[in-house]
């Protein structure tokens, strides 16, 4: 699919940092002049040298896959790569966690897009995140983050095998969401899992479990409360003591390698230096001023909101805004601010 040069040439105006890790940045945003057009920048100038070669050998198995499925309905459109990095058409939907479909046909269409993946010899190899999987305004089905995809000129054993890999873990989001829809033959599919898969699994994920979950301590979301109940009333009556601080809220995240971290929300006037002076040791990995935080009716501050913010899953805080244009107006300056852009968190 060849692109206008209106499109391929305009400048990137960026919106939204979506998350940061040491291998790329994923911004949202428009193109200048080019109206209804949202984009996506994994922006790689940033990254430290250490890790570029690795960060552009991952942007390059994901131009190959965007390259080989233009043009296929439910696939982002690449739109140009360039020493910033590669910027690919926005895909509007909902991730799969929060759509839940139940109908036949969402996952109708989804076999329809691997059928049309398998005839261009791509395969998506990390579809088993719902969260690479989208429902779109219009109910169709669409897949997002080519970073692991593989391009296969020969259809032999290997590509054969991811294929069905990538079948498999369609039907693992349909027992998810929908299993009285699975057929026989599907739920013969799920109990065998191809010798790769069995192989992973028996090896190399048990080695994976062990780093990160022993020796880096890389949390799963388990009692996370722990840092609120031990540090947070210290934490809550020193920064209320100041005469300029009229509210604290705080929440715990995932940190990728340490553990949960504490992030505190104060309603201030203050700046966040002035705030960490305050704040007693053992003091939260995150301190973020707000001019006005998010409340109930009664005054309790939104923590459903907060707690979204906190742990950067943008996706369910849009969906929490929705039809609420007054949490939404609160809620924006602090989304602009907040300090934490990751979404490494590890699943159980």
């Amino acid at each position: 699919m060849n692109l206008p040069d209106t499109i391929t040439q305009a400048r990137f105006v960026p919106e939204t940092v979506h998350k940061r890790d040491i291998f790329s940045e994923t911004i949202s945003g428009h193109l200048d002049g080019v109206p209804d057009c949202p984009v996506v920048l994994r922006k790689l100038d940033t990254v430290p040298v250490y890790a570029r070669p690795l960060a552009w050998a991952l942007a390059r198995k994901e131009i190959r896959g965007l390259q080989a499925v233009q043009g296929i309905e439910g696939c982002p459109a690449l739109i140009r790569v360039d020493r910033t990095g590669l910027l690919r058409s926005w895909t509007q939907g909902t991730p799969l966690q929060l759509a839940r479909p139940a109908d036949p046909e969402w996952y109708r269409d989804a076999k329809r897009l691997l059928r049309e993946m398998r005839r261009a010899g791509v395969t998506h190899n990390d579809i088993a995140k719902p969260q690479n999987w989208l429902m779109t305004p219009d109910g169709r089905a669409a897949v997002i983050d080519f970073q692991l995809a593989s391009v296969h000129r020969r259809r032999g054993r290997l590509y054969r095998v991811m294929a069905r890999e990538d079948l498999r873990h369609l039907l693992k989001q349909k027992r998810a969401y929908a299993p009285d829809l699975l057929t026989r033959s599907e739920h013969a599919m799920l109990a065998q899992k191809a010798l790769p898969s069995r192989i992973w699994m028996a090896t190399g994920k048990r080695a994976y479990n062990f780093i990160t979950r022993r020796l880096m301590n890389w949390s799963d979301g388990e009692g996370t409360e722990d840092r609120i109940e031990r540090d947070g009333p210290a934490l809550t009556a020193a920064l209320l003591a100041h005469p300029d601080v009229t509210g604290v809220a705080l929440s715990t995240y995932a940190l990728p390698a340490k553990g949960v971290g504490l992030y505190a929300f104060v309603e201030t006037t203050l700046d966040a230096e002035t705030l960490a002076r305050l704040a007693p040791a053992p003091r939260p990995e995150i301190i973020q001023p707000a001019l006005r935080l998010p409340r109930h009716p009664d005054g309790t501050p939104r923590m459903d909101a907060l707690h979204l913010i906190a742990a950067n899953r943008l996706d369910e805080l849009a969906l929490l805004q929705q039809g609420d244009p007054q949490l939404a107006e609160a809620l924006k300056p602090i989304i602009a601010g907040r300090l934490n852009l990751t979404d490494r968190v590890l699943k159980p």
